[in-house]
């Protein structure tokens, strides 16, 4: 499946433009306005005239999904005629959390008969993907995934399985999560969260820092190869072997997993590594900002310096921004020992 188009929310703005100038301009500073360090959005970037009036009532988790979406679909230049052909799958790590906590206190202060019922349909998981079909008007399959570690590329899987069963042409997958105050409180106690705002994608240790942030990323993936393809999703691996070497990793080391240890067997390959995490923040469903980028450099031919470049174990990193023979990208997350996902990107 091809990849059409891209849309992205995150700490440094919208659009897949902005995040390709954010990987050329490397790292921010933080917010320092809530509990911990974290790369937040801003309420200027959930604004949008046009939208306004079909998403007044949507919560922030649903309008980072909404924005990006239907981005997504603008930027493949895509027309769907055939509504039934465009399928809509939004993976999540945790979903609304702030509008479901905000949801049970409303209960427990008011009763159940008297919470606001917009609070609690905003409060469903597949409310943000529900938002994006009724704007597209899509009459196309429409999912919701929630899965803590590999919810994104499990949703690559169920897009890949749709679109070669001929169910539909194009399908819309993305993830959203957000940042909200229970979050923060769980960040705090359960990260080891960075005091100077900076992550090391290449420390590979076994107690690694992060930055807690939030955002939504989507892409158009089609049947067909579009106008503006980025390249091609080849294989989606659960497998611990890389049977050959592609022209670089893209890994998820971001803080958020215990085992960034086993990160250090990739060096043995002598391929070019990076990660992007330093630009958006430490998410479980970083993967799908990882991916952005690596389909940015595929379609540009241009490789982003990684941000940081501590580098411990002489991994063999991205240090300069330049054209770069680019056909395959490989991006890997290790969430423990024995699972290793690799989303083999091609030109």
């Amino acid at each position: 499946m091809y990849i059409s188009g891209i849309g992205i929310v995150f700490t440094r703005g919208r659009g897949i433009d902005s995040f390709e100038k954010a990987l050329k301009e490397g790292w921010r500073e933080p917010s320092r306005t809530g509990l911990i360090p974290a790369y937040r959005v801003g309420p200027e970037t959930l604004t949008d005239a046009s939208l306004s009036k079909k998403i007044r009532r949507a919560d922030r988790f649903s309008r980072m999904a909404v924005l990006s979406a239907v981005d997504a679909y603008g930027n493949s230049g895509i027309t769907v005629n055939e509504r039934e052909k465009l399928g809509i799958i939004l993976a999540t790590a945790f979903g609304p959390h702030t509008t479901t906590f905000s949801f049970l206190d409303d209960i427990l202060d008011y009763g159940d008969a008297n919470v606001s019922p917009t609070k609690f349909s905003n409060s469903v998981h597949n409310a943000a993907a529900s938002y994006v079909s009724a704007i597209l008007e899509s009459r196309g399959p429409t999912v919701t995934l929630t899965q803590f570690k590999l919810a994104f590329q499990n949703a690559l899987i169920l897009a890949g399985s749709w679109i070669a069963e001929g169910r539909c042409d194009h399908v819309l997958c993305g993830c959203a999560d957000e940042l909200g105050m229970v979050m923060e409180c769980a960040c705090k106690m359960k990260l080891n969260i960075a005091k100077d705002g900076k992550i090391n994608p290449f420390a590979f240790s076994d107690s690694p820092v992060s930055v807690p942030g939030e955002g939504s990323v989507f892409v158009m993936l089609s049947k067909e190869k579009g106008s503006n393809n980025y390249g091609k999703v080849g294989e989606i691996s659960f497998s611990q072997n890389i049977t050959r070497k592609p022209d670089l990793f893209v890994i998820d080391t971001d803080g958020m997993s215990a085992y960034e240890t086993g990160y250090k067997d990739i060096i043995n390959y002598d391929t070019v590594i990076a990660g992007y995490s330093p630009v958006f923040g430490s998410m479980l469903t970083g993967s799908a900002f990882n991916f952005a980028a690596a389909a940015l450099m595929l379609k540009n031919q241009i490789a982003y310096k990684c941000i940081f470049q501590d580098n411990p174990f002489g991994a063999k990193l991205c240090v300069e921004t330049s054209a770069k023979n680019l056909n395959e990208i490989y991006c890997i997350k290790i969430c423990r020992p024995e699972i290793k996902t690799i989303v083999r990107l091609q030109k």
